[in-house]
């Protein structure tokens, strides 16, 4: 239950509450999406690998700088945790607090998922996602949030006592560690908040919490996604399925989720330019 306010509103609750929001970071100076730099590299592009995700658990795969992959729904409905990171160096990995920021709660077309500080650059970029149509609903949800963390064994402890090894943050650890020769411990940390694909979510409209509720995903849906970089990838087919009533169980039905990598034909990407990590110079300040 939500804590009630005891204190009285002041006489001019109404005029302070009336005060008109002004967007933190307005994003009019980033370059505009302009989906002809990838028309004819979509138009080409060959599929050169796949990966698929069992239900309740994770994988990583790699996605050369330049090519694309989509995360795609076999057999539905299904949600997966997504994390990235640079394929050379994964210190430098996805950044969902600054996505949030600059593009929204939740991604669709034409979002670029941004790298943590200092690099601070587009990882990727979404080019075509099958749920845009989605929009919202009439609860506050919509699909593809940078809103939650990862469901984790460190909550479902605090909240239920369950020890369950299955979550999502449990599925990448292991997936990574398996990747990079890590250990476990070594791992963890690298697990990063994610990008819930097809996952569908809100904030309650009188609580203002976390919801989620039944995906619309369905079979054949997918998320494409272009690698600005060198990619590594860990993708956890979570074990709440399709999020309609739980999660971090074995009650939910879950199914199976599939990457697919695709190269571009030489010469369709020649308006792309990779993109360069933070100009901004600790030497001045921090």
């Amino acid at each position: 239950m939500k804590y009630k306010p005891e204190t009285a509103a002041p006489s001019d609750a109404a005029a302070r509450k009336a005060v008109e929001p002004v967007v933190c970071y307005p994003v009019d100076t980033l370059p505009a999406y302009d989906p002809s730099v990838f028309a004819a590299a979509r138009d080409s592009m060959e599929q050169i690998d796949a990966v698929t995700v069992q239900p309740r658990d994770a994988e990583t795969f790699r996605v050369p700088q330049g090519h694309f992959f989509r995360i795609v729904c076999p057999d539905g409905p299904q949600v997966g945790d997504l994390n990235l990171w640079n394929a050379h160096d994964i210190s430098e990995r996805f950044f969902s607090g600054k996505t949030r920021a600059l593009h929204g709660t939740h991604v669709s077309t034409g979002d670029k998922l941004w790298s943590n500080l200092p690099h601070f650059r587009p990882l990727a970029t979404v080019t075509h996602d099958t749920l845009d149509w989605y929009g919202w609903d009439a609860f506050g949800g919509s699909v593809h949030d940078v809103l939650g963390t990862r469901c984790d064994p460190y909550t479902n402890v605090l909240l239920a006592g369950d020890e369950y090894h299955y979550c999502c943050h449990s599925n990448l650890t292991r997936a990574l560690a398996k990747a990079t020769d890590l250990s476990l411990d070594e791992a963890e940390p690298h697990v990063h908040d994610v990008l819930n694909v097809f996952m569908c979510t809100g904030f309650t409209l009188d609580t203002k919490q976390y919801f989620m509720k039944a995906s619309p995903v369905r079979s054949g849906d997918y998320l494409e996604i272009f690698a600005e970089i060198d990619l590594l990838g860990g993708l956890s087919a979570c074990p709440g399925g399709d999020c309609s009533t739980t999660h971090s169980s074995e009650e939910a039905a879950c199914a199976p989720l599939l990457v697919e990598i695709y190269r571009p034909a030489d010469g369709t990407l020649a308006n792309w330019t990779a993109p360069k990590r933070s100009s901004y110079s600790r030497s001045h300040g921090a």
